[in-house]
């Protein structure tokens, strides 16, 4: 007879204590400085493409 539960493949909706488990997992502290790192590059980015939207609008303005 096979096993219906695999030892590394596990459902954590099957009971309350396993999803509860699941859902209160953490991800790596690496994973979340990723997130991060590229959350603020994004940021960074997103302010100077504005800052050179802005001085060209401004530039064109004075022409």
């Amino acid at each position: 007879m096979s096993n219906p539960n695999p030892e590394n493949n596990y459902d954590p909706a099957g009971n309350t204590q396993m999803f509860r488990a699941f859902v209160d997992e953490q991800p790596p502290a690496a994973e979340v400085q990723r997130a991060q790192g590229r959350s603020r590059a994004g940021l960074v980015i997103g302010v100077i493409v504005a800052l050179v939207v802005i001085i060209g609008v401004v530039a064109l303005a004075m022409k």
